[in-house]
């Protein structure tokens, strides 16, 4: 028998750092399952010509290059042209000169940028009197020529020939497809898609044209009152019950149109004061005085008194409104509020409340068939056969969808607590009848009931009944303690601070856990202060629920509480000294020994994402999650590491943190120990398999060199060298690649759990794959797209895919398979979960400025053991 040395003992080089390390290409191709052919939102694109494009550059906006191609279009021989917006021009063919000084291109002044004083918004006297005349614009206009190329370079990079010159030309297409001709049809271009009809162009293998329906919120053009009594749900019409301070936040940066000069206009900001009271403009007055000499003074008169005294212009509400700022602060410029009407075409940004978020999502989500109806109306719509500068081009669309091949991969066997198999059908598997596969043991909770609508009751004897029926030892909590009405009308973190303080006698013994009965079911403001002093602050395991129906809980919900519960509470493997949160469900023996590479070779999984501050609150920090497997050879526990970054750090930068050359205090090294201490034998990680979540193609470079880098460098530090083989995979859900199943010759459903597509919309060298994992009830499915820049474990196409197809099924909040496998959820989840407990004052909004400098970060809640050595994120 051959005998297998320590792998410590056997150093392997890990890869250096000097070279840079690029995504890796694709081997073989995955051959398992049953073929499925599909549709799919991709238009074949073919090239006729191999024209010669000139790129030109000049920092000029399109509302210029339109002026210039009325004004000089002899000049330029008529030659058409296509334009970015930003720096490049794009001809079809050669213009006769290499470079051209067009002088004199007119533009009428209707910018708010030029503005110094207040009477610049005044009348034609007042700008006599302003510092800046009003006038046309003008510009002058540098073109010069850059470089030429063929288009043939794209079929050629499209045929998996290595080209350099592959990503100007798709370049080249994205101009002429997207921007150009989403401008011409006058359309609100933002970053991949145009409004109302988006597309997207897809490079993949072949060349592809991949077009799908986007949503944004556009702001609604009128009257900046209407908008803020719509928005804030006043359905009474008063504008003194407007929040103000909600207002400034939401309408800065908006554009607004004065209807008594019919000029445009950006807002900075709102008066401090009222409009009959915002002192703002000073008169100056000739008067003669006792002696018959000439006395000149200056009177300050308010912005109310102004408009209807000086320009005759009758306000019927703004007394009692703040003005609209289109100035900045330091020189403002006050506009009535009446006065001021949205311009059209605007997306909003800002946050939503739970109710228009709700409303937003349903009226966005769209059936297989609806959204297959909206596509081919969009085709018929662009009609890109006619377009211009595609045909002078040599590039033609096809108006038919196109179709793959796909295969359909068998759902894993899962095991529950009384040891029978589960089979998934759709995605999904009946826990009814079903015990959990490591229950814990409760043995004292706590009630906090901020809802007072709820049957306590019924639910806490609903909850005990449906835990035992799960095999949870479960007694009747220890306390019921109810929120007093005096106390609802306070801010979130007093609320709970209240609460915290009637329970206080008895979190010492710490209980099990604690159950928290919200007021509302999404995005409630207590959620994230409770979080934190219950989990942070004394250590115990808490579950927030919600119920709709005040007076019965159905046993669906009732479950999925069991099933998150059995998660966050602490769990103590049988003859071992670890405790580790429960487990619902897990992968049968003799479905894990199947995956070899994993089962039979010690594993570590590591999940990773960052999450961004949420809508108007750019300034806050990042959080950065990782998770990491434990107690293997069980891939079902995880462990979650989380610390915050600076605004914009979409790299994480923890993952190594060197205190001396034998040590350091890095996510990763933590994740090792952790590996080890809840693997039996202590064994340590022979290979990691990395799955990254939030990272787009232009940033792979940067998890293969600076994330990837990291983790080598705690391997080494922790192993004396040595490096387990890493497997690096990116997982990508923000595209807009669908899957159709035709049901007839009219109508299309949502593809079968399972589905692998890895050829035809692929990437043309790249290893990438997509799978839709879950069953898409409700709206179109969106699939995951798998890229994979590393892989030193030596998979099989095969081998990876089932990998990825089973962790899916293992994510232990729900009874169904999710879109993306389960540690990258539960990084998601981590890091949101942690976001809400970060205040918006904890960071203020000054640190955005300082951010660069290293401004000091919040530290993230600290967790104790009992609290961290569970799935506390479900």
């Amino acid at each position: 028998m051959e005998s297998k040395k320590s792998p410590i003992a056997e150093p392997v080089e890990g890869s250096s750092s000097t070279t840079e390390r690029l995504p890796m290409a694709r081997g073989e191709y995955g051959k398992s399952g049953d073929t499925q052919r599909v549709s799919t939102n991709y238009l074949r694109v073919s090239l006729t010509d191999k024209n010669e494009h000139s790129i030109n550059a000049k920092d000029i906006g399109r509302e210029i290059m339109d002026k210039v191609r009325e004004t000089f279009h002899d000049e330029l021989d008529g030659v058409r042209f296509a334009y970015d917006g930003d720096k490049i021009l794009i001809t079809i063919r050669s213009l006769p000169k290499e470079e051209y000084q067009l002088n004199g291109v007119a533009l009428e002044d209707a910018s708010s940028n030029r503005i110094s004083t207040a009477l610049d918004v005044g009348g034609e006297s007042d700008r006599k009197r302003s510092r800046i005349p009003y006038r046309s614009k003008i510009f002058n206009v540098k073109i010069s020529f850059k470089d030429k190329f063929s288009m043939d370079s794209i079929a050629k990079a499209a045929n998996r020939e290595p080209l350099d010159l592959s990503q100007d030309a798709f370049r080249v297409l994205d101009i002429i497809l997207r921007r150009q001709h989403s401008a011409e049809k006058d359309r609100l271009v933002f970053r991949q898609s145009f409004f109302e009809r988006p597309e997207t162009l897809g490079f993949k293998g072949g060349l592809f044209l991949n077009m799908d329906v986007c949503h944004t919120l556009i702001i609604q053009p009128g009257p900046v009152t209407d908008f803020l009594l719509s928005i804030q749900n006043i359905r009474d019409k008063k504008t003194d019950r407007i929040d103000w301070e909600k207002a400034k936040r939401m309408l800065k940066g908006l554009r607004v149109k004065t209807s008594h000069n019919n000029e445009e206009w950006k807002i900075s900001g709102l008066s401090e004061k009222f409009c009959i009271n915002q002192m703002c403009f000073e008169i100056k007055q000739r008067n003669e005085g006792p002696d018959g000499v000439e006395v000149q003074s200056v009177e300050q008169i308010s912005v109310y008194e102004y408009f209807v005294t000086r320009k005759s212009i009758i306000l019927e509400q703004s007394r009692a409104l703040p003005c609209v700022n289109i100035g900045n602060s330091r020189h403002p410029v006050y506009i009535p509020l009446e006065l001021c009407s949205l311009v059209g075409l605007q997306r909003y940004t800002k946050a939503l409340s739970t109710d228009q978020r709700s409303l937003f999502v349903n009226k966005s989500r769209r059936s297989p068939n609806e959204r297959m109806e909206d596509l081919k109306k969009a085709i018929r719509s662009h009609d890109y056969g006619s377009h211009a500068m595609l045909r002078d081009s040599g590039i033609s669309i096809t108006t038919q969808f196109t179709q793959v091949k796909g295969r359909i991969l068998p759902a894993p066997i899962l095991k529950s607590g009384n040891d029978q198999d589960l089979s998934p059908k759709n995605g999904r598997w009946n826990f009814n009848n079903q015990k959990l596969a490591h229950p814990a043991e409760i043995k004292s909770w706590l009630v906090a009931d901020f809802s007072s609508n709820c049957d306590m009751e019924r639910l806490i004897q609903d909850l005990i009944k449906c835990a035992k029926m799960k095999g949870i030892s479960m007694r009747d909590p220890t306390a019921n303690f109810i929120e007093r009405d005096q106390y609802r009308d306070e801010q979130a973190s007093v609320r709970v601070d209240k609460m915290i303080t009637t329970m206080e006698k008895e979190l010492d013994p710490r209980p099990t856990f604690i159950l928290c009965v919200l007021p509302q079911k999404k995005n409630c403001d207590i959620y994230g202060p409770w979080k934190r002093r219950c989990l942070s602050d004394y250590g115990v395991p808490t579950q927030c629920i919600a119920p709709t129906e005040p007076t019965r809980v159905n046993n669906q919900y009732l479950t999925n509480v069991v099933l998150k519960i059995n998660a966050n509470v602490a769990y103590r493997i049988t003859h071992r000294p670890i405790c580790l949160g429960g487990l619902n469900f897990l992968f049968s023996k003799e479905y894990f020994s199947s995956l070899d590479k994993v089962s039979t070779i010690p594993t570590l999984i590591l999940g990773m994402d960052v999450s961004h501050g949420p809508p108007g609150q750019a300034h806050m920090p990042y959080i950065a999650a990782v998770v990491n497997s434990r107690n293997w050879p069980s891939i079902s526990h995880y462990r979650a590491a989380v610390r915050t970054q600076h605004p914009k750090s979409e790299i994480i930068v923890s993952l190594f943190e060197p205190q001396s050359k034998s040590r350091d205090n890095g996510i990763i090294r933590a994740a090792l120990r952790d590996f080890s201490t809840t693997t039996e034998e202590n064994k340590v990680p022979e290979q990691i398999i990395i799955f990254r979540d939030g990272v787009g193609e232009s940033q792979f470079k940067d998890v293969l060199n600076n994330e990837l880098e990291q983790i080598i460098k705690a391997c080494k530090v922790k192993y004396n060298q040595w490096c387990p083989k890493l497997t690096v995979i990116v997982a990508q859900k923000r595209h807009h690649t669908r899957f159709f199943e035709r049901e007839s010759n009219k109508s299309f459903k949502n593809v079968p759990p399972g589905l692998i597509v890895d050829k035809k919309i692929l990437h043309p060298t790249n290893n990438d794959f997509y799978l839709c994992a879950h069953d898409g009830r409700i709206g179109t499915s969106r699939p995951a797209h798998y890229h994979v820049l590393l892989d030193e474990i030596g998979f099989t196409a095969d081998e990876l895919q089932k990998l990825v197809h089973s962790l899916c099924y293992i994510y232990q909040r729900s009874t169904t398979a999710v879109s993306v496998v389960a540690p990258i959820c539960y990084a998601h989840l981590a890091a949101a979960q942690v976001a809400q407990m970060i205040q918006p004052e904890d960071y203020s909004s000054s640190h955005a400025a300082a951010s660069s400098t290293h401004a000091p970060l919040p530290k993230p809640p600290y967790f104790g053991k009992n609290v961290a050595s569970t799935m506390f994120f479900c």
